[in-house]
């Protein structure tokens, strides 16, 4: 049975979501997981701001000693297994991890530059993107993604964090683009942390 489906039905078998999987030098083999989505937290919940479980170290022992011993039975070569939760800059994989972090910060790379749809806009070179994700509803009516982010005119400088901005500056002017989930390379949570906002997950790992 292939790695990937091997680790995967394990995962799952024991009742979480299987986010990466990475094969590292010195034979290090690295699982990423993270508890399922339920949806939107709503209700009191939401009213009181319940901050969304994570994983802990106890999940990440349980995994560890199943693939343990699924991999063994499977004869994969691997030196040493490590399981860990997903970190701040959390991958995107699927249509539900999309849903699940709809209006966070992200940022995604296309798999082909931006070419004449950059209309001068921005560089037709350009492939990586940081914004606000947002669903939206196309022309057709289907349902689809765009990012948004507030870009400073030429000539005028990105403010630094923390300073404080006159009233009388003209807000940056916003920037949206639409894309759908075949169109990426790769999509990540941002790196940032924000402590008035999301909370980075504590980044639990453990190793065998």
């Amino acid at each position: 049975m292939a790695l990937q489906q091997t680790v995967e039905q394990t995962v799952a078998g024991l009742g979480y979501d299987l986010v990466e999987i990475e094969r590292s030098a010195g034979g290090l083999l690295r699982v990423t997981i993270d508890l399922p989505w339920s949806g939107p937290i709503s209700g009191a919940a939401a009213a009181a701001g319940a901050p969304e479980p994570f994983v802990t170290v106890e999940d990440c022992e349980k995994v560890t000693r199943q693939l343990q011993f699924a991999l063994e039975v499977d004869g994969v070569d691997y030196k040493r297994l490590e399981v860990s939760s997903p970190g701040i800059d959390r991958p995107l994989r699927n249509e539900q991890d999309f849903e699940r972090f709809a209006g966070e910060v992200i940022d995604i790379t296309l798999k082909a530059p931006m070419g004449a749809a950059a209309a001068g806009q921005v560089a037709a070179n350009r492939k990586k993107f940081r914004g606000t994700l947002e669903r939206v509803a196309r022309a057709d009516g289907a349902q689809g993604w765009q990012i948004v982010w507030s870009q400073e005119p030429e000539g005028r400088p990105e403010p630094k964090p923390g300073q404080k901005i006159s009233k009388k500056r003209a807000p940056a002017p916003l920037q949206a683009l639409g894309f759908a989930l075949d169109e990426l390379r790769e999509a990540r949570l941002a790196p940032i942390v924000d402590f008035k906002g999301r909370r980075p997950k504590p980044d639990t790992t453990l190793s065998d």
